[in-house]
């Protein structure tokens, strides 16, 4: 990511009178705003894409002492207020174009100092961000952007011998410090009539499509037996059928090897009338206490996976597979089953991390 940081430091010299006569009221002198910093990032911004990744969008990060608010000027646009010194900004004018962004800090006293900086955004008219969730809110899930599945689909049970009840909870699902934390608890809880010995979470975003790029960035957990997914399913499943509808997985961890991570596509074969899939996996250092961006690149010919821009998965696509209509995206953790495997007896609590979810068309 790229930050650019600008710091003013404003030094005032007080003089005073010679005289006896004059006197301020402490209470009532006005209040400065110093060290103002501003922290820009450009989306999508690596060695590749120094201008980001075509989406024009950038997010501020202001820090003031003694601010109470910030405005922002992007270009010769109208200034836009953020109480919390964070913004985010798409810029529309297509190729690279250098624009002057302001920060103003205000503090409880109207007064205010100012810092600004140019930067070059590169804008993209083949690709734009249409659908984002970038969990700067903290407390629940956003209810207009996902939808926490619960009903299990098989007499109490999730497939795939899963050990888990997923929840509605703010205990499993839940959103602080810029992240989406989705959290999987040791613990008996009872629901549709069967009792299981840990909980988790299952997103379901409620913006479906099709083709397109999807970025997530995330940290994954550690602990043995817990099985993180981050993948897409057809929109039509309820009607269709799984595996008829289509599955797209762009990460799914084992229990035992946390530093492999999968990548498969599963539809239902119509020649042989049996399922099918087709798997890849790449070793990927670091995947719990470090950020990576997991990413899937859909087109009508293709789909393509990615571990930090680096590609280790691909499949071509024709007429007979179902990846030609409208899939969502699931956020979850399993616990146990095909791929988490054995739990370890002292497991307690475990947590998968999304810095943000992002789709381009």
């Amino acid at each position: 990511m790229k930050k650019k940081v600008l710091y003013i430091i404003l030094i005032f010299f007080i003089s005073c009178s010679n005289g006896g006569d004059d006197f301020t009221d402490p209470v009532s002198q006005d209040i400065i705003p110093t060290n103002l910093s501003l922290t820009i990032e450009i989306i999508g911004f690596n060695t590749n894409n120094p201008n980001g990744d075509g989406s024009g969008v950038i997010k501020c990060t202001a820090t003031a002492t003694n601010a109470v608010k910030y405005g922002f000027k992007f270009g010769s646009e109208s200034e836009q207020e953020s109480v919390s010194g964070i913004i985010s900004h798409t810029f529309t004018d297509s190729g690279i174009n250098s624009y002057l962004v302001t920060v103003f800090a205000y503090s409880s006293t109207g007064n205010s100092i100012s810092a600004f900086e140019t930067i070059d955004v590169f804008v993209s008219d083949q690709i734009q961000l249409v659908w984002t969730d970038e969990f700067d809110i903290d407390g629940p899930i956003s209810s207009s952007n996902w939808f926490a599945e619960t009903v299990p689909p098989n007499n109490g049970s999730w497939w795939n011998g899963e050990q888990q009840h997923y929840t509605d909870r703010i205990d499993n699902a839940y959103v602080s410090n810029g992240s989406l934390k989705i959290v999987a608890k040791k613990e008996n809880y009872t629901a549709f009539s069967s009792t299981k010995n840990y909980t988790s979470a299952r997103l379901n975003s409620l913006f479906s499509f099709t083709y397109g790029k999807v970025e997530v960035r995330a940290k994954l957990p550690e602990g043995t037996g817990t099985w993180p997914a981050i993948w897409m399913l057809g929109a039509n499943f309820q009607t269709v059928g799984w595996p008829t509808s289509g599955e797209i997985d762009i990460m799914e961890q084992t229990g035992w090897d946390k530093n492999k991570i999968l990548a498969t596509c599963h539809w239902f074969d119509q020649a042989s009338t049996s399922n099918a899939s087709y798997s890849l996996d790449t070793i990927v250092s670091n995947t719990s206490s470090e950020y990576h961006i997991y990413s899937a690149e859909w087109t009508e010919t293709s789909i393509k996976m990615f571990v930090d821009d680096i590609e280790y998965y691909s499949i071509d696509l024709n007429s007979s597979l179902p990846f030609d209509a409208d899939f969502f995206i699931i956020l979850n953790i399993a616990m146990g089953g095909n791929l988490g495997g054995t739990i370890d007896p002292s497991f307690t609590e475990d947590t998968m991390e999304i810095d943000y979810v992002r789709v381009y068309q």
